[in-house]
């Protein structure tokens, strides 16, 4: 994240409008600013190993620190070439870059899981091995830009590091968003690692259902970053409306199914074990319901160069869902345990035992289920925060999201008969 998060969202932004020179030379102020932070955060990571030398090698990081200072610079011009691919949309590129990225290694993986059965420092060295062949791919045909290092400008330069300021704050919130929901429930003495592993199913199944989403929005950006930079704000808006339109109502029957058979799908991704989650999951549809609408707007927000109120809005939403899930873990637990110890110490109970685990096992339940319902509410803040900044300069409307998914599905007929 602080590697890329500074540049990747600017350079994908800038380009999109750019000229042949204007281009050469943002892609390479992109190649030094990433050879920069990548330099810096290698450098605090020696450091703290340095230093902290004993505490590192007795830990379960011991390989991250050994090895990312190398890895860092072995994947910086795979990971320059997938900004610089996105930005011109050549998402053929950038899956050849992943087939090779990712696929190489997971082969590497299943070869050693039933032949090879290597060590893990093999396994390291396999892993370092893919990332320098996808670098090298990456360079041959200059994806990756390596060969305009030397058109940078100061004002490209200035240009990337003031929209990436807030793109990185933005990505950081992004991220915490997702992690602080398991964070807050480990530090709970009664919640602890079994809430957190219990969270985590329907927490992953969520993410899977995101991964077509994320890549509309992937597609989207270039196309309207060009219109923006244009000054074209009909096709902005158009864009906006279609895609958030158009994936709501794609979500629709996605979630309805998810929700029938939410214990199916729980079942298959955990197992038995995790049965007890299928209410969490189906509160994670309704907010599946929520996530075009939010995620089009913070990418509309980057397009039109507002990434400070996208930063904002993302600030609102993790400030909520932070109070929102410290509420629900310190406090709700104790009125929920409460209310059901009043509720059950009456009942003819012989086993006092069997009746603390029952009451402890449904006030956890409910606890998490609490959590999850935090994350519709910090969705909706985001959604009418992001609502207010983009109407007040695009006059956006809600009612017109529907109307756009209408279209969405009529254009995408229409491309396919002609």
């Amino acid at each position: 994240m602080l590697r890329f998060g500074i540049t990747r969202t600017a350079i994908v932004r800038f380009l999109a409008g750019a000229d042949k020179n204007e281009s050469q030379r943002l892609i390479g102020s992109n190649y030094i600013i990433n050879l920069f932070s990548t330099l810096i955060i290698v450098i605090i990571v020696l450091i703290i190993r340095y230093f902290y030398y004993d505490a590192v090698t007795n830990s379960g990081f011991i390989l991250f620190f050994k090895w990312f200072p190398l890895l860092a610079f072995i994947n910086l011009p795979f990971n320059n070439a997938q900004s610089v691919l996105q930005a011109r949309m050549r998402f053929d590129f950038m899956l050849i870059l992943r087939v090779i990225n990712v696929g190489g290694f997971m082969l590497f993986l299943l070869v050693n899981f039933f032949f090879l059965h290597v060590s893990l420092q093999i396994i390291v060295y396999a892993y370092l091995l893919v990332n320098v062949l996808t670098s090298i791919v990456a360079m041959i045909p200059n994806w990756d830009g390596y060969r305009y290092v030397g058109k940078v400008t100061r004002a490209t330069n200035k240009k990337i590091l003031d929209f990436g300021k807030y793109s990185t704050g933005t990505l950081i919130g992004s991220n915490l968003l997702k992690s602080a929901d398991t964070f807050i429930i480990g530090l709970s003495p009664f919640l602890g690692t079994a809430g957190v592993a219990l969270y985590s199913i329907p927490l992953k199944l969520t993410e899977i259902i995101e991964i077509p989403l994320r890549s509309y929005a992937m597609t989207a950006f270039p196309g309207m970053s060009k219109a923006s930079i244009e000054g074209n704000k009909d096709l902005v808006k158009h864009i906006f409306y279609t895609n958030a339109g158009g994936m709501t109502m794609l979500m629709i029957p996605v979630m309805l199914i998810s929700f029938i058979f939410a214990k199916d799908f729980v079942y298959i991704l955990g197992g038995a074990g995790y049965e007890s989650t299928v209410g969490i999951f189906r509160i994670f549809t309704i907010y599946g319901l929520l996530l075009p609408l939010d995620r089009f707007i913070g990418v509309t927000l980057d397009s039109v160069n507002m990434p400070r109120f996208n930063f904002l809005k993302v600030v609102y939403m993790t400030s909520a869902n932070i109070i929102g899930d410290t509420l629900v873990v310190f406090a709700f637990y104790y009125v929920v345990i409460t209310t059901s110890v009043l509720t059950l110490i009456s009942l003819p109970v012989s086993n006092f035992h069997t009746l603390a685990q029952i009451t402890h096992h449904f006030s956890v339940m409910t606890t998490l289920e609490g959590v999850a319902v935090v994350t519709i509410f910090f969705t909706l803040i985001g959604i009418f925060v992001g609502y207010h900044y983009l109407k007040s300069s695009f006059d956006i409307h809600f009612r017109k999201v529907f109307q756009g998914g209408i279209l969405f599905f009529s254009e995408s007929i229409f491309r396919k008969k002609s």
